[in-house]
């Protein structure tokens, strides 16, 4: 006979279903509501909140005598799943009566319950990237694994190219030498099942072998606009972090210049998520990609207003990491970077960012959770309305 079981959680169950793969994506922004206290909303902004919630599927709970405007404002709750979201701040942010303010909240809201903080430490197996301690190779690069695992990082980024301004590209027999030890190492010791592992490339046969090894993520810095990568990792359960980039890294930073920054970085993320999507992947992260054909200023403005892109539904990637524009702001050398590195990706992540990419895991482990700390004593306030 049927029977009905309450579930605490879908996610198992709807896998086990065997629904396709982008099926289960969908079904999965179903799955929870989330909840928000809303205070001190203007009444006719009350009652706007609440038919645009009703008219997606989500929900605005009121005191009963809403109905009758006895009160200038009243407090509400609003109930939503992460899919009725985005179309209730896209009305939102359409509306008088304070409520475009309201969906700016409610985006920087609920980016952090959606994505949590994660921190990717890097692992460079080139001789030439532009921090000298970030070079790893052979015993050194295994042993820095295996630290970023203790230290607790959510995500290994390991590449064997260098990306810095002005470097040189390789060849696809020279990348896979240099990835063919620690790849060895990551296999004996199944390493993937340990943390989620990233491979920072912009080859398909690389990108392919890592994901026939286990590797669950791909970084590439071209934004998947390779056809060529994504019949690579097209089939493949993984996660692609799309990066913009203008140019390529031997020009990318001569003399950079934009129409309209936002718009055309826009576009771009548009365009990549629609070809990964077009190939089945729906798990993408973006990043827009500081210091790759940006100037100093194109930098502050994205970190300061990186939450812009949240609109997109995906997380936000921010990789700054002892980068020069640290040293524009203030002069020093990429060794004493580490104070200014943490204050562009604290800033970041306050802004709307979720995963930070970093060369020093354990003091922005530290960071984050101090951080983390402070916001949820800041959030233990009076919730009487």
């Amino acid at each position: 006979m049927p029977f009905v079981q309450y579930l605490e959680s879908a996610k198992e169950e709807l896998e086990s279903l065997g629904c396709d793969k982008q099926g289960l994506h969908i079904l999965h922004a179903k799955e929870k509501i989330f909840s928000f206290l809303i205070k001190d909303l203007k009444t006719p902004a009350a009652h706007i909140l609440k038919q645009e919630s009703l008219a997606v599927g989500a929900d605005f709970a009121l005191p009963k005598d809403a109905i009758l405007y006895q009160k200038p404002s009243y407090c509400g709750i609003l109930m939503l799943t992460r899919s009725q979201s985005k179309p209730l701040l896209r009305k939102l942010s359409a509306q008088p009566f304070g409520l475009k303010e309201i969906a700016k909240d409610l985006q920087k809201h609920m980016h952090t319950h959606f994505f949590p903080s994660q921190i990717m430490g890097i692992v460079n197996l080139t001789p030439d990237s532009f921090y000298a301690d970030s070079r790893k190779c052979g015993k050194e690069a295994e042993l820095r694994i295996i630290e970023m695992i203790e230290e607790g990082v959510h995500i290994i980024d390991i590449g064997a190219i260098s990306t810095r301004p002005g470097s040189d590209s390789i060849s696809e027999t020279e990348e896979m030498r240099r990835l063919s030890g620690i790849l060895d190492f990551i296999q004996a010791e199944n390493i993937a099942k340990r943390v989620a592992l990233s491979i920072d490339t912009t080859t398909p046969k690389v990108a392919h072998h890592c994901l026939e090894l286990g590797f669950s993520i791909v970084n590439d810095i071209t934004g998947f606009h390779n056809p060529l990568m994504l019949q690579a990792i097209s089939g493949y359960d993984c996660t692609c972090v799309a990066m913009h980039m203008q140019g390529n890294p031997k020009e990318m930073q001569q003399n950079p210049q934009y129409q309209n920054l936002f718009l055309e970085i826009e576009d771009f993320f548009a365009k990549s998520i629609e070809s990964l999507q077009h190939h089945g992947i729906n798990n993408i992260i973006l990043d827009v990609g500081i210091g790759f054909g940006k100037t100093l200023e194109h930098n502050c403005a994205l970190i300061k207003n990186i939450g812009h892109f949240l609109h997109f539904g995906c997380p936000l990637l921010i990789g700054a990491s002892r980068k020069s524009m640290i040293d524009k702001i203030f002069p020093c050398s990429v060794d004493e970077r580490l104070a200014g590195t943490l204050a562009i990706h604290l800033e970041a992540l306050r802004n709307g960012a979720s995963i930070i990419r970093c060369h020093d895991t354990k003091e922005h482990l530290q960071a984050l959770s101090v951080q983390n700390a402070i916001t949820q004593t800041s959030l233990l306030k009076d919730r009487t309305c």
